[in-house]
């Protein structure tokens, strides 16, 4: 049984989804204190949380057992990404439940900043009738800039192409052919600024997003226009925000987000010209509930499959993808042991190539794998798929992925190429049968082995009766050898030789072995 942990309120619908699976134990427990969570969190293997619930900090030190955390919804603000990563902790996330959602509150935004429907509607009430203080403007014909071109940014892409509107885009990470795919116009961001009357921002908070419209590229920004914020607060200066309303620079702003959430006494409050929501991107009943269902079946997929859905920290793998992919990532592993082993210093820079047929699949679940071989000696903390490469990272060892479809002597081949101060050695494997991972090269040596068992390897000089003296010194502890492969190096005086053996081998022997004058390196290693 798995017990999954839901720490805010999730749509029924999202509840009674998780009970469809016997294998999960619920602990449905909304809107508790940290120190009332802490109890919940320690042997919870899965927790669901919306915004609430923050799961950094002395709540996520808790949860040791936790293998998977759920985001209902988009955004990972509350979740500390760094540490769920360093300690392998998957984390998912909804990312299109609820983006018709959020496009069409920016659009209903687009359409109230234009008529001034609050101070409108506020007027009436105060038994006004002042018409003529109201005069809007049309967005038909108008130009829109939008900002990020993820799953929302296309749906309010494609609600203002049907208004008859012109629309223009910035998205560093998406392609000129997908933007005209979508009957938009690419433009880089400060482009955008002047020639967009309105602006509506669906981007994540980042590092290079951060304060992404600033006071400079608020004035740089078309006279009278208007800007939208359904995203994240943080994108938009918002003490610049504040004077450009002032000035009249900005005809207007809508913003559903804020830096500080509520904006208790922010002098946003008392700013002209600008209308607010209290976060309702992902508030509507059919929005809420498709979180509740689609975070719920993920993280059963986690738990009781094994399948990785919309991570936010790992790359996810489609189940068909995976049956092809899975094999090499195990070569990978495997290959990652006994490089690590072979190894008699740091490492400054991995290299991991694909090569052949293999190469057409998503290189970064082998890089991935290949990682947790290298590094699952030398870390406190269990190295698995997700924090790896982050680890590796933080170690200071440059990945690099390297893929042609490009092969010589087999269908394809995975190599991994550990370089440090003084060394470098590189491994070559390949799969036989489409699922035996057999190793196939050891730096210059050319040799074949069956990646499995215990194994017993040894750099030896070239001569006679070497592996004969090898094989006494197992044969005397009662160890046997079920096969042996030996490989040499064109122009070397060495050789390698390596072993199936039936048992571990004590300290003893392998001393013994290591003795024999010819032996220039001895390790044993179980895959």
């Amino acid at each position: 049984m798995y017990k999954v942990f839901v720490a805010d309120k999730l749509a029924p619908e999202g509840i009674a989804a998780l009970e469809e699976y016997p294998d999960l134990q619920i602990d449905f427990s909304a809107g508790l204190s940290v120190d009332e969570a802490i109890p919940h969190v320690k042997d919870a293997d899965a927790i669901i949380v919306r915004s609430a619930t923050k799961l950094r900090g002395e709540l996520l030190d808790a949860a040791k057992n936790v293998k998977v955390i759920g985001r209902a919804g988009i955004g990972v603000d509350n979740i500390d990404l760094e540490k769920t990563t360093e300690r392998g902790i998957v984390v998912l996330n909804t990312p299109d439940a609820n983006a018709t959602t959020t496009a069409e509150l920016a659009i209903a935004h687009m359409f109230s900043l234009s008529r001034s429907l609050p101070s409108a509607d506020l007027s009436v009430r105060s038994g006004k009738w002042e018409r003529n203080k109201f005069l809007g403007a049309e967005v038909s014909a108008k130009v829109v800039g939008v900002v990020g071109f993820g799953t929302i940014g296309r749906l309010v892409a494609e609600r203002c192409i049907g208004l008859k509107m012109k629309v223009i885009g910035f998205d560093p990470f998406v392609t000129q052919e997908t933007f005209e795919e979508f009957g938009v116009e690419k433009r880089d961001i400060d482009e955008l600024a002047k020639e967009a009357d309105y602006v509506t921002l669906h981007c994540p908070v980042t590092d290079s997003t951060r304060n992404l419209f600033n006071r400079e590229r608020l004035l740089a920004m078309k006279p009278g226009s208007r800007i939208i914020n359904c995203a994240r607060g943080g994108l938009i200066d918002e003490r610049a925000l504040i004077d450009a309303l002032e000035s009249g620079h900005l005809a207007g702003a809508a913003l559903d987000v804020f830096e500080n959430e509520p904006p208790v006494d922010s002098p946003l409050l008392a700013a002209p010209n600008v209308q607010f929501t209290p976060h309702l991107g992902a508030s509507t009943e059919e929005a809420q509930t498709a979180v509740g269902v689609e975070i719920a079946h993920n993280i059963a997929a986690f738990l009781v499959k094994g399948k990785v859905i919309n991570s936010v920290n790992v790359p996810s793998i489609e189940p068909e993808k995976l049956v092809q992919v899975a094999p090499y990532m195990e070569l990978g592993t495997k290959l990652g042991k006994l490089l690590c082993k072979m190894l008699d210093g740091p490492l400054t820079e991995v290299e991991i190539g694909v090569f052949g047929e293999a190469s057409k699949f998503d290189l970064h679940p082998v890089a991935s794998a290949a990682m947790v071989g290298l590094l699952c000696d030398h870390h406190a903390v269990p190295v698995n798929q997700i924090n790896a490469l982050h680890l590796a990272q933080r170690q200071g060892i440059k990945v690099k992925m390297v893929g042609t479809p490009d092969s010589t002597e087999y269908i394809s081949i995975l190599r991994i190429t550990a370089t440090g101060p003084d060394q470098t050695v590189y491994l070559e494997g390949t799969i036989f049968d489409g699922k035996r991972a057999r190793l196939v090269r050891v730096s210059d040596y050319d040799i074949e082995s069956p990646l499995e068992g215990r194994l017993l390897i040894t750099k030896h000089a070239d001569e006679p009766g070497v592996i004969g003296m090898i094989g006494a010194a197992l044969g005397e502890k009662g160890v046997n050898i079920s096969r042996m492969q030996v490989g040499v190096s064109g122009g070397s005086q060495m050789a390698i030789a390596i072993l199936a053996v039936s048992d571990e081998l004590e300290e003893a022997t392998m001393e013994v072995i290591s003795r024999i004058p010819a032996v220039e390196k001895v390790m044993q290693i179980l895959l």
